[in-house]
């Protein structure tokens, strides 16, 4: 599993021109489910991004975490990130967990967001969206978790 965390100010997603998730400070999530990952992957990865202490405190110390912040969460399922590029000139995703196992363990994952007392909207699985951000900092991580451990 491999998670694209994003630091915002504001973001929204839109499937035709409709908007389904927008928010405003916190975080957008780039999920990537691979073959093989598990409901502990996904709960740990949740834990690691509500405990992620990566905003300003009042002291303007990078101190804070998500939660402690009282951001939220914008969460797009994203299969390109199981992207193989390793022949040829075009992205294999053989990688990628299947459509319907990984809509089933995406949304066990927001889920577990929604556990840590964190606000999440989503984008639509497997639609076309247009995601837009105002990117602070910037400040970007990925996340990688196999077998609930962070690698």
């Amino acid at each position: 599993m491999q998670v694209v965390i994003q630091k915002v100010k504001n973001a929204k997603v839109t499937v035709d021109n409709q908007i389904t998730g927008s928010i405003q400070e916190g975080f957008v999530l780039l999920v990537g489910l691979e073959d093989g990952d598990t409901v502990a992957d996904v709960s740990k990865a949740a834990e690691k991004i509500a405990n992620m202490r990566i905003f300003e405190d009042e002291d303007g110390k990078i101190n804070e975490s998500l939660h402690q912040h009282g951001g939220e969460v914008l969460s797009i399922s994203q299969f390109t990130l199981a992207a193989d590029v390793r022949k040829g000139n075009r992205p294999s995703f053989t990688q990628a967990m299947h459509p319907d196992e990984a809509r089933t363990l995406f949304s066990v994952f927001n889920e577990q967001l929604e556990k840590q007392s964190l606000k999440v909207e989503t984008g639509v699985f497997q639609a076309h969206m247009n995601v837009e951000l105002d990117n602070d900092g910037p400040v970007t991580i990925i996340l990688r978790v196999r077998d609930g451990k962070v690698l």
